[in-house]
């Protein structure tokens, strides 16, 4: 715990400063947490982010996670009418190449490789999009995951009886899961007090936020079920007593694009 802790504030010392500034600082540490989860999750597979079926997936996830006025630019120089033309490129690259390998990499390595990019790559798109809104948006993102993990942990400790989904993540229960949409929803409340932002009142923000807390937690159960399928414990070692950075921003993949898409309701 003391381990986890000390990273904890560490990180975040590091990680707060870009989140309030934003901009080209932001986004290129956005990227470079992205780069390192998807090399996490090819490493699960046993996919070398260093070959060329990992490089072309790092074309791809590059290309999904930037913000939509660079990808505009990035199209608009190679000629293609939307950057979906050039994501469809690379994967015609990717199968190709399983024919000129005569099959060394397989049809299901580069499925897993396309889907890794989109899971890693569109969760932290999204997040540089709802940064671009506003810090406030980004903040009240962040605060949801945060205080929905610490809550379901804390109260699943204390009043943890019901295993939630044991043959996924053997810990959770749903007592904690409850606890967590609960101190979510207290936090967010407690938010709007201080910092009106949400203009859909407390009503919406309450619902949204409950909507966000329970996709943020099978967020964090998907993450599990990866890890469990290929028999690893955490996703990387670059956070000590955490983990790798999907096992930090598990629950942010799915909050982000979700509140993206809600964000006219706030």
């Amino acid at each position: 715990m003391k381990q986890r802790i000390i990273t904890a504030i560490i990180a975040a010392a590091l990680f707060i400063p870009f989140v309030i500034y934003g901009k080209v600082p932001f986004t290129i540490l956005v990227l470079a947490m992205a780069v390192v989860g998807f090399y996490e999750i090819l490493k699960m597979k046993g996919i070398s982010l260093f070959s060329v079926p990992g490089f072309l997936g790092l074309l791809t996830l590059i290309l999904l996670v930037i913000p939509t006025d660079w990808s505009s630019k990035v199209v608009d120089a190679i000629g293609y009418s939307s950057n979906l033309m050039v994501v469809y490129g690379l994967m015609m690259l990717l199968l190709i190449y399983v024919v000129l390998v005569k099959n060394k990499i397989t049809f299901d390595e580069v499925a897993f490789i396309l889907l890794g990019a989109f899971y890693v790559g569109l969760g932290f798109h999204y997040l540089i999009e709802t940064r671009s809104y506003g810090l406030e948006f980004v903040v009240y993102c962040l605060l949801v995951v945060w205080t929905t993990d610490s809550g379901a942990y804390f109260v699943g400790r204390k009043l943890g009886k019901n295993k939630l989904w044991p043959e996924i993540s053997p810990k959770k229960t749903v007592e904690g899961f409850v606890g967590g949409i609960v101190i979510a929803v207290i936090f967010a409340v407690g938010m709007q007090a201080i910092y009106p932002f949400a203009n859909g009142g407390y009503v919406s923000l309450i619902f949204i936020t409950i909507l966000a807390s329970i996709i943020g937690q099978m967020g964090d159960l998907v993450e599990s079920a990866i890890k469990r399928h290929f028999g690893v414990k955490d996703s990387g070692n670059i956070l000590p007593g955490h983990g790798g950075i999907l096992d930090r921003f598990d629950s942010l993949l799915f909050v982000v694009p979700l509140l993206h898409f809600l964000h006219f309701f706030w």
